[in-house]
């Protein structure tokens, strides 16, 4: 690892407030200071690098030009928040982002003034600033609302909506496109520049408006023509047509790390434009690291790293990852069966299906950030008799859940939803952590929910999943590792419904379903060592249930406990109402659900997390103890 880098005029700089009274040309070298300590702190912390290098100038310009936190900030999505965090009051704890008890990795309204919304899914700020904008109007104030929109965020419907609305309302609202990726139209240098600044200023402003008001009394055919034509000659050289389409006034495109560009453009928008705007700034990812512009990725994601060669701190997996193991035993599947198709939502190599496109590139689809979308493609699909595969995150399906309803699940379609990313992720915190899916999903009539206990499990429940056609199916499972088990070459399909038991005993039962499975294990060997006779199950389903195997353990045992990485509402609420109308609950048995508490955690390491929340060894033993009312686990321990 590199020392720390030299930042002498962005040592002066506390807040915002300080930048604005800085020179125009000192701001390059807060920027070139603001890139250094930003890949530094990253380097010390991991995260989400590229975008916030890509940022660097454009967040130095917004934050010089408006009067910010009373000019309103958003960033979508939060990857490119970290150079914000840093002029904002924040830069003697970015070195603890994404750590417990640290910093966010995305913008929090309650950890700074200055983010006055969180955005760590994207393409809602479009959304929440028109909100805001339209609130401001309420109160007859006159602040400026701010949304930097990433390129990819644009891909989904939410934005799109957004921007009809603010088009039809006509607040007073400032959107900059961050273009990065897409290059939906990359600046020709100076005359792009030149037209960018001229189209947003005062001058072209006067123009315009003169012209509206000579055509406003023509004939309304002649009127809407000479209104297409201005909108059209100004979109043929910017680019702009579909923007002002949606109401908006395309200024653009800009180059975003040139601050003599990017200054009078905002100073314009700022002083001269009083219904909605869009900015559209071109920039690079991974800005000013060489290793960042030469990954194939920008650094869009990193491990801890070594500043001056880039390499990567990456531990040594020990056995491959859920997600492989997934994405291996899908493509073992599509080699017997070409109906099944694969689909992302701008998440290939997150979900694995970059590896199931390589192998079959004309069945995989990635339909960008639009998981509703996606979950009604795969319905469509379905109606055809394809075999439909839509891996999503956890945390992402909830953005889709109306179209998992309504298009899938009462069309009682064999649409199948792989669940990456299940239960608690560690760095990136509550917006990420897979909690709701089981509760969400388990009580769709028809639907048949499964959770991989390992990454054999896991291979069954991709076997089961292909054959499967007679409705909904999700099956979920953590992120990282496997816990080392042999993997057979294909998996075994699995009779729906059904549970299996691990482990015998007579006296407390641990029912688990999903990947808490060997904490269950370690568990029951300890408490057969303090005289605790123990049966370890796998419920596999949360429905349907293995009915026959909860009465099983209901009836053979004093103590039945439900293990479960997820929500209130999920497989434990599902198994106690199961016990209820069986009657089992009136035999005395004892009973306890074991799942996340009922409140957001914290970003943390994950093994730290799932202590917190009371699913580790310990925590299922001390429940178990207290259930019997004996001494408890801290008296064990010390015998």
């Amino acid at each position: 690892m590199s020392s720390k880098p030299e930042t002498p005029l962005l040592d002066r700089i506390q807040t915002p407030a300080d930048l604005r009274k800085l020179a125009d040309g000192d701001l390059q070298t807060v920027a070139d200071e603001l890139r250094a300590e930003t890949i530094d702190a990253v380097s010390i912390t991991g995260g989400h690098l590229g975008a916030g290098l890509g940022v660097v100038e454009l967040t130095v310009a917004i934050h010089h030009v408006f009067n910010t936190p009373q000019d309103r900030l958003i960033w979508d999505v939060g990857h490119q928040c970290y150079p914000h965090k840093i002029l904002t009051g924040r830069r003697d704890r970015i070195r603890t982002l994404r750590q417990g008890n640290g910093l966010s990795g995305f913008t929090k309204r309650d950890e700074s003034e200055y983010d006055p919304f969180g955005a760590a899914h994207s393409s809602t700020s479009i959304s929440a600033g028109l909100g805001m904008a339209a609130a401001r109007d309420l109160k007859k104030d006159k602040n400026n609302v701010i949304a930097v929109i990433g390129d990819g965020a644009m891909s989904a419907g939410m934005a799109y909506e957004a921007m009809n609305n603010a088009g039809s309302l006509g607040s007073r609202l400032i959107v900059i496109l961050n273009d990065n990726d897409m290059s939906i139209a990359p600046p020709t240098g100076a005359m792009s520049a030149y037209l960018a600044k001229l189209v947003s200023g005062p001058t072209y402003q006067s123009i315009r408006d003169a012209a509206k008001t000579l055509t406003r009394n023509l004939p309304r055919p002649l009127k809407e023509k000479a209104a297409r034509a201005e909108e059209y000659a100004r979109g043929f050289w910017t680019g702009g047509t579909l923007f002002e389409e949606l109401g908006f006034y395309y200024v653009g495109p800009v180059d975003g790390h040139n601050l003599g560009h990017l200054l009078p453009v905002l100073r314009n928008v700022r002083d001269t434009h009083h219904g909605p705007v869009l900015i559209h700034v071109v920039t690079q990812k991974g800005k000013g690291y060489a290793p960042a512009e030469g990954a194939k990725d920008k650094y869009h994601g990193v491990s801890k790293f070594d500043v001056v060669t880039g390499k990567q701190a990456k531990p040594k997996a020990n056995a491959p990852s859920y997600t492989n193991v997934f994405a291996t035993s899908l493509i073992t599947e599509a080699e017997h069966d070409d109906r099944i198709v694969a689909i992302t939502a701008a998440m290939p190599d997150g979900t694995g299906l970059n590896l199931f496109g390589e192998a079959f590139p004309s069945r995989t689809f990635d339909v960008g950030i639009a998981e509703q979308h996606a979950v009604t493609f795969a319905a469509g699909m379905a109606t055809e008799g394809f075999k439909p595969f839509a891996a999503i995150y956890s945390t992402f399906l909830q953005r889709g859940y109306d179209q998992v309803v309504h298009d899938v699940a009462i069309q009682k379609l064999p649409v199948r939803f792989p669940i990456d990313r299940a239960g608690l992720v560690g760095a990136d915190g509550p917006t990420h952590a897979g909690s709701f899916d089981t509760a969400f999903l388990a009580c769709l009539p028809g639907f048949v929910v499964m959770a991989a206990a390992d990454e054999v499990e896991l291979r069954h429940m991709v076997a089961t999943a292909a054959a499967y056609d007679e409705g909904p199916l999700s099956f979920r499972y953590p992120r990282g590792e496997g816990v080392g088990l042999d993997l057979p070459e294909r998996g075994t399909v699995l009779e729906i419904g059904k549970g299996t038991i691990r482990r015998e005993g007579t006296k407390v039962a641990l029912l688990s379903f999903g990947g808490r499975m060997a904490e269950c294990l370690k568990a029951a060997e300890e408490l057969d060592a303090a005289g605790l006779s123990t049966t370890v199950a796998d419920a596999r389903f949360a429905k349907p249930l293995d009915t026959a195997l909860i009465q099983r353990l209901a009836r053979e045992h004093e103590v039945l406990i439900t293990i479960e990485e997820g929500s209130v509402g999920g497989f434990g609420s599902h198994v106690l109402s199961c016990l209820a109308q069986m009657g089992e609950l009136d035999k005395g048995l004892k009973v306890r659900t074991l799942c996340l508490p009922d409140q957001f955690i914290d970003q943390d390491k994950p093994d730290v997390m799932y202590e917190r929340a009371g699913l580790t060894v310990d925590g299922i033993m001390k429940t178990v103890f207290e259930t019997l009312g004996q001494t408890g686990l801290s008296a064990f321990r010390r015998a």
